[in-house]
């Protein structure tokens, strides 16, 4: 942590998990994210306008034109393929639908229970009771699919009842949790909708009765609970809350073709700030796409209800001509993958080994090992299905893991097949049926290869096929070849590490042997494990406000309310603590590991957390150098920081802390290294300290668009106040004897 004081921090992780639903609930205390006031009832009156402010898309995001419907989880091309598939009773299919039919929530015989009040959580004049809503959501559903299948009307009429019933009736969300029961049930709610628009029965009156209930009922308190994560610069700790109320969003966006609302769900589960985000959901890109889950440091329940989730969200979106199964480079499926395995067992019997880094919660609570709560049993919630058949039969890659879960719980279930509390109804199920697909074309090469250099060496990792039965990796000095193999066979993980010849830049392909014989290569990486100069500003123009990249690499930086100064070397920028900060470019260290970050700097001293230069995205994403911080343990000294997800949520920072601040009122020359997993910071050319536990690098940042010298992503941090000479980014780490000779030139 950076700052304890000043950080607002959700203090206790609150209850524990339902009895009886086996890990799969989420009721911790939210007093501090979620309202105790009602939605929809105190929050939004019935029959208010949506106070709603849209969320513009991020830029390249689709954004959503027309609408397809059916289009959330479910489309009439998979109803078309289910009636098909059970009619001739195949396998998996009719195993699914039989698990349907044997529901005892479709029975037609069942009668809808609406409440005009739900509440989940504490309340201090309402007992708990959203049970009954989850049960009869599990019905209407149910009842949907049996007629989408069977062409039986009976259950149309009972689904409408469900839905007219409560469109009717329900008027407020309440208790501490509020928002962890409306983006549950309301995406699952929708959903139910979803399916019924469709039905000649279903009166227009009732569509925009319902319609309007989800907006007025379940929207605000899915919006209020993502606006305040975005704006209270903290993070709810567990990933699933943010993920149901991006769930909920886009359903009822789709369901009332509210173009405003799909976008605001997608910009949040790209850019958001709360653990829904999909970066910070899948916080840690392991070697072979092993992406370490949020929750998995808390039980294996709760990381595959963030899997459920995820999958939702991605469906659904899908299902309206946005891939999000596929952002950034199949994030989502790294995370699947890491999950599945955790929770998997080899031949004889013990669970799989996953990579696991330190991770920190905005509640404090630090956690250095994959948790084995409910580790094996949390396999069988429905919710693999659809991941699987995505990855494996659409898209043709491989996804052995995810594979294996989605055979070990088929065939789904859904509503109360898997326990009689909430976790027994966290997700609509019954994926064997509704996704299931036959076999796809498999991918033709291996795709999404990444490479980045460290510490002389190059770490390899990969998508593969979904026929392959090994993978060979070749390399090349020159782009585009000629490759030479330097290893074959490669099996699990799908990830190599390599040690080129020299320092020097290298090109990396990827080949699957399948059957066939071998593939096409996979798309082409370059990674340089020389020491480049990255930018050099010398700050030596005197005037204007542009500081020019000596570097040749075109990276010149611009000067906002800064100033020209004296120089330890003819002219410097000089900054007034009061505003005053020099911009640099976009994405500096984008594809950077090992880094060298010096400059010559004249302090004027006093300030605690201004910064040298702070490059990142937000409170989530940063690299950092202050020349003074201060902790409640009464440390005060030079800090050198990083972080891919915040200083409370996430791997906790990566710190350097040197014992004393940065000497002042004298000119000093500081410099910051990183090589491998060993940063080391440096004061007129002698190292001050050292840590040998880096597992963060620049490139982890991904791309960064808050550049600054002088200037803290943190807007209450003092802005620096003194001059800046030479400042120079090299991508390499420079050794202690070049930092120093660095400095006697």
């Amino acid at each position: 942590m950076t700052k304890i004081s000043r950080r607002h921090f959700v203090m206790g992780l609150g209850a524990s998990l339902l009895a009886g639903c086996g890990g799969g609930g989420d009721d911790a205390d939210a007093a501090s994210v979620a309202p105790a006031t009602t939605a929809g009832g105190s929050t939004t009156a019935p029959g208010a306008p949506i106070n709603k402010t849209p969320v513009a898309p991020p830029s390249g995001a689709v954004q959503i034109q027309s609408f397809t419907h059916p289009g959330l989880l479910h489309t009439e091309a998979d109803f078309a393929r289910m009636r098909t598939k059970v009619g001739a009773h195949a396998s998996p299919w009719i195993d699914s639908w039989n698990v349907l039919v044997a529901n005892g929530h479709t029975r037609l015989t069942n009668k809808p229970n609406p409440q005009a009040a739900i509440y989940r959580g504490n309340d201090p004049t309402h007992a708990q009771n959203y049970g009954t809503l989850y049960h009869d959501i599990a019905a209407a559903y149910g009842d949907a699919l049996r007629w989408k299948v069977s062409n039986d009307k009976q259950y149309a009429d009972k689904a409408i009842e469900y839905l007219d019933q409560w469109a009717s009736t329900l008027t407020t969300l309440g208790g501490s949790d509020v928002a962890l029961a409306a983006g549950i049930y309301g995406y699952e709610f929708a959903n139910a909708a979803e399916i019924m628009r469709s039905y000649s029965g279903w009166s227009r009156a009732g569509l925009a009765a319902f319609q309007s209930m989800m907006r007025k009922v379940f929207y605000p308190a899915s919006h209020g609970f993502l606006t305040r994560i975005d704006t209270a610069m903290d993070t709810h700790y567990w990933a699933n809350w943010g993920l149901a109320n991006i769930a909920c969003i886009l359903a009822i966006g789709v369901l009332c073709d509210d173009a405003d609302l799909v976008n605001e769900a997608i910009t949040h589960f790209k850019t958001g700030g709360s653990n829904g985000c999909i970066r910070q959901a899948v916080y840690y890109m392991h070697p072979g796409n092993l992406g370490q889950w949020q929750e998995a440091g808390r039980d294996q329940g709760h990381s595959t209800l963030g899997i459920a989730l995820t999958g939702a969200i991605c469906e659904m979106a899908w299902n309206q001509g946005i891939d999000l199964y596929g952002y950034d480079n199949n994030r989502f499926l790294a995370g699947a993958e890491y999950v599945a395995k955790a929770n998997l067992t080899q031949p004889d019997g013990t669970f799989y080994t996953v990579p696991f880094v330190t991770y920190q919660n905005s509640a404090g609570v630090i956690q250095t090992q994959l948790s084995t709560g409910g580790q094996g049993g949390a396999l069988g919630r429905p919710c693999w299905a659809l991941v699987a058949n995505h990855y494996i039969n659409r898209k043709g890659l491989a996804a052995p893991y995810t594979k294996r879960a989605a055979d070990h719980v088929a065939p789904e279930g859904g509503g109360g097949n898997y326990g009689p509390n909430s976790g027994g109804f966290d997700q609509l199920g019954y994926g064997t049926l509704t996704c299931t697909l036959d076999p796809g074309t498999p991918a033709a090469a291996p795709s999404g290869l990444t490479g980045h250099a460290g510490a002389g060496k190059v770490v390899l990792s990969w998508w593969g096929t979904s026929n392959a039965t090994s993978y060979s990796v070749k390399r090349a000095t020159i782009a585009g070849g000629p490759y030479t193999t330097i290893r074959s066979g490669i099996t699990d993980l799908l990830t190599y590490t390599d040690t080129p010849p020299a320092a020097g830049t290298y090109f990396y392909v990827v080949t699957a042997q399948t059957i066939s014989g071998e593939s096409t290569v996979s798309n082409e990486v370059k990674a340089i494990t020389a020491v480049q100069l990255l930018a050099h500003l010398a700050f030596d123009e005197g005037s204007g406000t542009t500081a020019a990249d000596s570097s040749g690499n075109g990276r010149n930086a611009t000067l906002n309310g800064a100033a020209w100064g004296a120089g330890r070397s003819s002219n410097a920028v000089s900054l007034n603590g009061s505003g005053a900060y020099v911009a640099l470019p976009n994405d500096l260290l984008v594809d950077v590991s090992d880094f060298t970050i010096a400059a010559w700097v004249f302090w004027d001293g006093s300030q605690t957390w201004a910064r040298l230069f702070d490059f990142g995205t937000g409170f989530h994403r940063y690299m950092m150098l202050t020349p003074r911080g201060q902790l409640r343990s009464g440390w005060a000294g030079m800090r050198f920081a990083m972080t891919a997800n915040g200083p409370g949520d996430g791997p906790p920072e990566q710190i350097i802390d040197a014992p004393t601040e940065l000497p002042s009122k004298r000119w000093v020359h500081v410099a910051v290294t990183l090589s491998g997993s060993t940063g080391t910071l440096y004061v007129d050319g002698a190292a001050v300290s050292t840590n040998t536990a880096m597992f963060q690098a620049p490139f982890r940042l991904e791309s960064t668009t808050q550049n600054w010298l002088g200037k803290s992503q943190y807007s209450t941090d003092p802005t620096f106040s003194g001059r800046i000479d030479d400042f120079r980014i090299y991508r390499g780490a420079l050794s202690a004897a070049q930092i120093a000779s660095l400095m006697a030139s």
